[in-house]
């Protein structure tokens, strides 16, 4: 049953999800159209009236609480349920139009999306494109994202996914690296190499390879290492050693020769490959702007991934 409290609440809980959103009450209040004291009494209000301790607040920025987190969760559902209503009431719109987040990992949105998103934007004028380069995990609730396209074998069960095509991972080098070099043989054989990994994690340097029953896992090492596919490219074709790299990364270099394939027969194992997956939220009304964006994903992109 809803009261006069519960009512009172939901703008402060709609202030608060910004909060958390943005990281801060400074970047929250410019949004909100409000300045930073009068939103940090908000979410005060806010913390009195649900006997919870939202944040924990420090010099340099705002830590949620664990309460603060189960507040946040039930808050964005509300809030999409909200946006539902407003779909539903919008739903005899001939016009796609609107704000619509798409979350992609960094190499795809450079190699694949990237040359796609104008002309979407041309034939839907009305449609407001946000794309944020997210590389990981993507949570579409906590990051305010509509549709994420993942690089993974394991989909989030939770969500509707449109397989748009398989990636697998592939080890490079330049022809005048193997020249100078040699070509490895056998995974091992990377231990006596210059490797480019990613860097971001203690175990973005130890690769898994699987041939037939057999399963090797190896310590590379290098001089470069950078979490940027287009640099580490740069790399292996400038000669600094043996990169991996999602195919529809590498594919243009393969064809023109500035890049050959190392261990061909082997696999590479990894958390971000196996298949292309694009995933929103489950929702009875699909917003008109996230229907055809995802039409046109999936019209466009099979082709292009096509190897």
């Amino acid at each position: 049953m809803f009261n006069h409290k519960l009512i009172s609440l939901l703008p402060d809980l709609a202030s608060y999800i910004m909060v958390v959103n943005e990281g801060s009450f400074t970047a929250a209040s410019k949004n909100l159209g409000v300045t930073p004291s009068a939103l940090s009494k908000t979410i005060t209000r806010l913390e009195s009236a649900l006997s919870v301790k939202l944040f924990e607040r420090t010099t340099r920025k705002l830590v949620i609480t664990q309460a603060g987190q189960k507040v946040y969760d039930q808050s964005v559902l509300m809030v999409n349920a909200a946006q539902q209503a407003i779909e539903v009431s919008q739903s005899d719109h001939t016009v796609p139009s609107g704000s619509l987040t798409v979350g992609a990992p960094e190499a795809f949105l450079n190699s694949v999306l990237q040359p796609f998103i104008t002309p979407f934007l041309k034939q839907y004028p009305e449609i407001q494109l946000k794309v944020r380069a997210l590389d990981g995990d993507i949570d579409l609730m906590r990051m305010g994202v509509d549709v994420a396209f993942k690089l993974t074998d394991k989909p989030d069960e939770n969500l509707v996914m449109k397989h748009v095509g398989p990636t697998n991972l592939v080890l490079c080098a330049s022809p005048a690296y193997i020249a100078q070099h040699g070509q490895p043989m056998t995974p091992n054989d990377l231990t006596h190499h210059d490797c480019l990994y990613l860097a971001e994690t203690g175990r973005d340097n130890i690769w898994d390879f699987l041939k037939d029953d057999e399963f090797l896992t190896v310590k590379v090492s290098g001089r470069f290492a950078v979490n940027h596919s287009q640099l580490r490219l740069s790399g292996v074709k400038e000669g600094l050693g043996i990169g991996i790299f999602h195919d529809f990364v590498i594919k243009e270099a393969l064809e023109d020769g500035s890049a050959v394939q190392v261990l061909a027969d082997w696999t590479i194992k990894s958390n971000y490959h196996g298949a292309i997956a694009l995933q929103y939220a489950q929702t009875k009304y699909l917003p008109a702007r996230m229907r055809v964006f995802i039409d046109y994903v999936m019209s466009v992109l099979p082709e292009r991934l096509s190897l």
